[in-house]
């Protein structure tokens, strides 16, 4: 899972989520919440994603599925993706093309990510401070989001030593 920073402390501890076993049972709660069915297959790629320990890309996905499986076919694994990308329980990195499992799949929303060019690790910011100040500054313009993403590009602080 993606590394993550704490600018605010979580208020509820049951939002926040780092095993990939817990994850997968807060996402299956969060599916029965909404009224949605987290397939075997779905609930396969969501573990993987979360196992991972650092954003992975779709084929990496695919590959460990074959490991698992024997084999699994490209369209059904991204229609899964898909699925979980839409109900926010993944994030996608676009500008590495790789996914990462959100820390609280229990609310939709938008978050900030670091991203280090060096390791590929990525740490998801809790701080709805910059996305309200999109949305106010889109608004102020006549602009009606539909959705953020902002990904901010560096040297995390296991790669730069500090």
């Amino acid at each position: 899972m993606a590394k993550h920073a704490h600018p605010h402390e979580c208020t509820d501890p049951r939002h926040h989520v780092h095993d990939a076993q817990g994850f997968v049972q807060a996402v299956e709660q969060a599916c029965a919440a909404r009224g949605l069915r987290l397939t075997p297959l779905r609930a396969q790629v969501l573990g993987l994603v979360a196992a991972a320990g650092k954003p992975i890309k779709a084929y990496d996905l695919l590959d460990r599925m074959k490991a698992e499986n024997g084999s699994s076919a490209p369209p059904t694994v991204y229609r899964a993706l898909d699925f979980l990308l839409e109900q926010g329980f993944i994030h996608r990195l676009a500008s590495i093309n790789a996914f990462v499992s959100c820390h609280h799949p229990q609310v939709q929303h938008s978050v900030p990510f670091l991203i280090c060019d060096q390791c590929q690790n990525s740490v998801e910011l809790e701080d709805d401070g910059v996305s309200q100040l999109l949305e106010k500054q889109a608004n102020r313009l006549g602009f009606k989001t539909r959705a953020q993403i902002l990904e901010v590009h560096g040297i995390c602080s296991d790669c730069s030593g500090a």
